[in-house]
């Protein structure tokens, strides 16, 4: 147990706050990336479209997860 919570609920947070905090430095990558190749504004979409793909099927996931009422 640490600090009172037990091993499932550790890594469980772990799993949400420290994949969401890569997923958000992911995106940050990519904007970056757009912005020093000056990319434009369909360069971008494009960049963000491919890159961000499996992400948003991470995300997309966990969504349906959520709204099935899966654990």
């Amino acid at each position: 147990m640490i600090f009172g919570f037990g091993e499932e609920q550790v890594a469980q947070f772990g799993l949400s706050v420290g994949l969401g905090a890569f997923i958000l430095y992911m995106v940050f990558i990519i904007y970056n990336l757009a912005r020093e190749s000056k990319a434009g504004k369909l360069g971008t979409f494009v960049l963000f479209l491919v890159l961000a793909f499996g992400m948003l099927g991470f995300l997309a996931k966990g969504m349906i997860k959520f709204f099935m009422g899966i654990p």
